[in-house]
């Protein structure tokens, strides 16, 4: 512990911790809607990395108002307490929603600002110091579960406010860096999704031709495009462009899973993707899993080394999660690797398959939220526009997608930066030298 810092438990420290509402009027599955006044917070949203936001559900401001606790009010620090314990989220003033509530799995911290930063909480919720404590202290296995009066048995370190802001600032500063690549993803990945749909969706290009007006592409690319539609199966399409079976484009990689008992076929130097490893669709790549698997390992198993570009489709569990491989890695059998076939274009592959099983959600297509099948790739119709103009289609989205690729690999460099520092700043293991200097130097 650092010199002149204090340890406190929870129920000792300067914060409160309030509970979820559990009464009367907690809301019904029927009172849930997909927009409204107030964010409802489920397991999902709270993540080992803070928020996630991209599946939400809504309360309207009348049942907002019929409950009395688990309101979030701005630098609340937001706790996970039941099923997946110990993922927590700050909620600063870059969170775009100003009405949140917690359900009844977990808790809110709110700090005694004169005594303790919030987004010091937030670091110390995120570090080993904290996490080790909790593993000791949670209950339950099916459902694991963390009671308030378990929480308040916990102990934190309290240094003074201005070591605490060097600290929250050291590492809020690598937190800052990696948000700016995620943004800067999402606003490269939106632009390919754009190029995309206004080719191959929109068919802008035909359009543009069928109206004398230029299309604005480069010769090379303007000549792959007709100049008038026809009738077909799925309507108008561009002329020559034929309606076909999906699984006529691509060809399906199967994966597997070496024998978990055989220690010496895992924790080897093989990515090995499921499900949980799968990105956010703006950051396209998966360039790292949870597990790794040993050249052994991928000798005595089904599985396969999928190259840079392959697209991963899940295809059991959680279904429809796709990514791009950007690094080479086995897979197991919950998904399929799926690569275009005759020359087509891995990048147009990726949009494409995501574009398709998108489709399929949204016409409410049954089977693809069960499970996929090669068969499902057969019952999907899409259109063959040949393989010249997709390789043409990669070559003007290059840029963008490795672009994607070089923000995430310098992520994670980020978050290693970060993880390694975490643990030794919060226990005063390692110790701003002059905080003073420290906060001039950023401009704090």
């Amino acid at each position: 512990m650092g010199i002149e810092w204090t340890s406190l438990k929870f129920i000792d420290a300067p914060l409160d911790i309030i509970d979820g509402d559990r009464g009367k009027n907690y809301p019904k599955q029927h009172e849930f809607i997909e927009a409204g006044y107030c964010l409802f917070l489920n397991a999902g949203n709270v993540t080992q990395d803070g928020f996630n936001f991209s599946q939400c559900s809504f309360i309207s401001e009348d049942k907002d108002l019929s409950l009395h606790k688990g309101k979030l009010q701005r630098h609340d620090v937001v706790l996970t307490t039941r099923g997946t314990v110990g993922n927590g989220a700050y909620y600063d003033d870059s969170i775009s929603f100003d009405n949140i509530r917690i359900n009844s799995g977990m808790v809110i911290f709110r700090a005694n600002t004169h005594r303790l930063l919030p987004r010091f909480l937030y670091l110390f919720i995120r570090s080993n110091l904290f996490m080790n404590q909790v593993q000791s202290l949670r209950t339950g296995s099916a459902q694991p579960q963390l009671p308030i009066r378990d929480i308040n048995r916990i102990e934190i370190p309290l240094p003074p406010l201005s070591e605490q802001r060097a600290i929250a600032h050291i590492l809020g500063s690598l937190d800052d860096k990696i948000e700016l690549n995620r943004q800067m993803n999402q606003t490269l990945e939106a632009m390919a999704q754009a190029i995309f749909k206004s080719w191959f969706v929109d068919f802008d290009p035909v359009k543009a031709k069928m109206e004398g007006r230029d299309t604005g592409l480069p010769a090379e690319i303007d000549h792959l495009f007709p100049d008038s539609f026809e009738q077909s199966e799925l309507g108008l399409v561009p002329k020559g462009w034929k309606p076909v079976q999906l699984a006529e484009l691509i060809e399906l990689i199967g994966g597997g899973t070496p024998k978990t008992s055989k220690v010496e076929y895992w924790n080897g130097d093989i990515p090995w993707f499921s499900v949980v490893d799968a990105p956010d669709s703006s950051d396209v790549f998966v360039i790292n899993t949870e597990k790794h698997i040993t050249r052994s390992g991928l000798q005595n198993s089904s599985t396969k080394i999928l190259p840079f570009g392959t697209t991963i489709i899940s295809a059991r569990g959680t279904v429809g999660k796709c990514a791009l491989v950007g690094t080479p890695m086995a897979m197991n059998q919950s998904c399929y690797g799926i690569a275009g076939i005759n020359g087509r274009g891995s990048y147009f592959t990726y949009f494409l398959i995501r574009k398709q099983v998108s489709d399929l959600q949204r016409s409410g297509h049954g089977s693809v939220f069960n499970t996929i099948t090669r068969d499902t790739f057969k019952s999907i119709i899409s259109i063959d526009t040949g393989p010249e103009i997709t390789q043409q289609f990669d070559k003007s989205v290059d840029s963008f997608l490795r672009l994607i690729h070089t923000n995430l690999c310098e992520i994670k460099v980020l978050k290693q930066q970060r993880d390694a520092l975490l643990p030794k700043l919060i226990s005063g293991e390692l110790r701003v030298p002059d905080v003073e200097a420290l906060l001039k130097e950023a401009g704090l």
